[in-house]
């Protein structure tokens, strides 16, 4: 995409670039396929650092924002997909910004991308390669914040769903969602660090101080910001949650373990007893006696009684 001194634009292929360096301008390269030979040729055309080239390469690269003489490069972990379960498929998306150039590497289409190039023609972003790319980043962090937004609902759902007949399903979910918020926790992290970087101290391609792009760079700042934070404080939700889960099992297991305990308590003696004179000896005082059976019945009743009011004094009943 070529934009002329004019104001007027041009998509095109390459051969736009020609036109751009022999007439001036401002011209946004987007190349939305993997990397190959001529793709790194052309970047390397363009004044990008070939070190940061590999780095946009690969796939797993956490993201960064780093300067050179003719550019500012910058890594972000954008999104593929991202569903309501919070399962991402990240897309690593690379941009270099110069002067009068913006570069966007990424594999496969990208939504943020493809949103500000159909808009482009209209909004007159690419005039400032900068504000441009700092557009970019603010609307791709948006979309994570979206996605986290409604996430604060199912969460209070799981909540609730703790103390029903379903406590098991909502468990085994919120440990799901505590390992997925872990991993965004990360890219998070990586994010809020370049966008402090990006804000202050600032670069000389992407802007620095108090220009233009200032308030555009703490935006940028405080959506990632904003991001990390949520997702940690999910995160210690969903642990919060999973603990008093445990404790409220185990708490539940111990009140059914005291009662089977004082159960056992009252009759160990009662059985004892009934051993004793279930014994098969010939001489045993008590048989002989005519009111030896109603008698044990009674010091086995007085016993179980006796128990029973000795445990509730102590507050174990």
């Amino acid at each position: 995409m070529l934009r002329s001194e004019d104001g007027g634009y041009q998509l095109g292929q390459e051969e736009l670039l020609g036109m751009w360096r022999a007439n001036g301008g401002q011209v946004w390269l987007d190349i939305e396929h993997g990397p190959d030979q001529h793709v790194h040729e052309l970047l390397e055309s363009m004044g990008c650092d070939p070190l940061a080239i590999q780095d946009s390469f690969r796939t797993r690269h956490p993201p960064k924002v780093e300067e050179f003489d003719d550019t500012t490069f910058v890594l972000f972990r954008g999104i593929s997909t991202l569903d309501e379960n919070l399962d991402l498929e990240p897309q690593q998306v690379g941009i270099w910004v110069g002067r009068d150039f913006l570069i966007t590497l990424h594999r496969g289409p990208s939504v943020s991308v493809g949103n500000f190039w159909e808009k482009e023609s209209d909004a007159g972003l690419l005039a400032a390669p900068n504000e441009l790319a700092l557009h970019l980043l603010h609307y791709a962090s948006g979309r994570y914040l979206d996605r986290l937004l409604e996430f604060e609902e199912r969460l209070g759902d799981l909540e609730d769903g703790l103390s029903g007949d379903r406590s098991e399903e909502e468990m085994k979910a919120l440990v799901l969602f505590r390992t997925r918020l872990r991993r965004l926790r990360r890219i998070f992290s990586y994010h809020k660090d370049l966008a402090e970087y990006i804000w202050d101290p600032g670069t000389e391609f992407l802007g620095r101080g108090e220009d233009d792009s200032f308030h555009l760079r703490r935006d940028v700042h405080d959506r990632c910001e904003r991001l990390f934070s949520l997702c940690s404080m999910y995160y210690e939700i969903c642990g919060d949650l999973i603990e008093g889960h445990i404790s409220l099992s185990s708490h539940k297991l111990n009140q059914t373990m005291k009662v089977l305990t004082i159960i056992s308590a009252i009759f160990v003696p009662l059985t004892f007893l009934a051993g004793i004179y279930g014994m098969n000896f010939e001489y045993i005082p008590e048989l002989s006696w005519r009111y030896a059976y109603f008698t044990l019945l009674g010091v086995m009743a007085v016993m179980g009684t006796g128990m029973l009011v000795l445990f509730r004094r102590i507050r174990w009943l």
